[in-house]
């Protein structure tokens, strides 16, 4: 269920960023009104203003996932509903994978309330484990969309390559109308473009593939810790050690949204692991 539009609207109205006391929003409205006084010209002016504002800020995807109503039902649904999106559209391979991923760290959290580790230590075992598999799940999305460049079994890189051997061929004669040179040389360098591309795609795929792969690993590696481990503590330290050290892999899935079109990004992780700590320790 998405946010309503009047709680959106005033949600934007309101906002207010970090540091400042006053919603920026606020002051302007009260500029408007007092040269209103001297012109009403500017009211109208303001009028129009305030609906492009409110326009663009209740529709910007990060505001939406930020600013309104954080940590809410609203929010924590439609944080849910886009996951949820996301698994939906996995490979089957892939979703294989994640689901595996989701049982281990289930299986932790299970494992760790078995021991009778205190609440709060269990909860922040499980933000830690969801903020784990969100990364997860975002490598594999990620993956995906990369991956459809190569869909094709290398024939259309063939195809590139043979296409800038023959242009590379029709170049290098001699007695080439300038219009025609100008053309193929446009067609080269397109053609070198897409190789370059499909080049990057390739090593953007080895690195996806060693990511997904390392924060499985890890994750085997803390599930193994816990059963062995008789301080809860050292496993939330250990949870907290990996997800720190994926700050950077992170940053890097921001990045390749933003190339490929998708910045609708939410700032934290949704409720992946659906099974709380009070529900594990019920189920023990």
């Amino acid at each position: 269920m998405a946010a309503s539009l009047w709680q959106l609207t005033k949600a934007a109205f309101n906002a207010r960023p970090l540091g400042m006391p006053v919603p920026p929003n606020w002051i302007a409205l009260a500029g408007v009104a007092m040269l209103g006084l001297i012109n009403p010209g500017f009211w109208v002016l303001g009028a129009g203003l305030e609906l492009g504002y409110l326009g663009w800020l209740t529709h910007n995807p990060r505001f939406r996932s930020t600013v309104v109503a954080p940590g809410s039902g609203i929010a924590a649904r439609e944080q849910g509903e886009r996951a949820a999106r996301l698994v939906e559209q996995l490979a089957p391979a892939d979703l294989t994978a994640y689901r595996r991923l989701e049982e281990r760290c289930r299986g932790i959290i299970d494992q760790q309330a078995l021991a009778d580790v205190d609440a709060a230590a269990l909860a922040s075992q499980g933000e830690g484990l969801n903020r784990l598999l969100w990364i997860y799940l975002r490598l594999f999305a990620t993956r995906g969309q990369i991956g459809r460049i190569g869909e094709d079994d290398g024939r259309e890189e063939r195809r590139l390559r043979d296409k800038r051997g023959m242009l590379e061929q029709q170049l290098a004669e001699t007695g080439i109308a300038d219009d025609l040179r100008r053309s193929l040389e446009a067609q080269l360098d397109i053609v070198r473009q897409r190789l370059e591309k499909r080049s990057e795609a390739s090593g953007k795929l080895d690195y996806l593939d060693a990511e997904i792969e390392r924060i499985a690993e890890q994750v085997e590696l803390i599930r193994e810790q816990a059963m062995l481990a008789s301080d809860p503590k050292g496993v939330s330290e250990r949870i907290d050690q990996v997800t720190a050290t994926l700050g950077g892999t992170n940053e890097w899935i921001r990045e390749q949204q933003a190339v490929l079109g998708q910045v609708e990004d939410l700032a934290a992780a949704p409720a992946l692991l659906s099974r709380t700590p009070e529900r594990a320790k019920e189920k023990a």
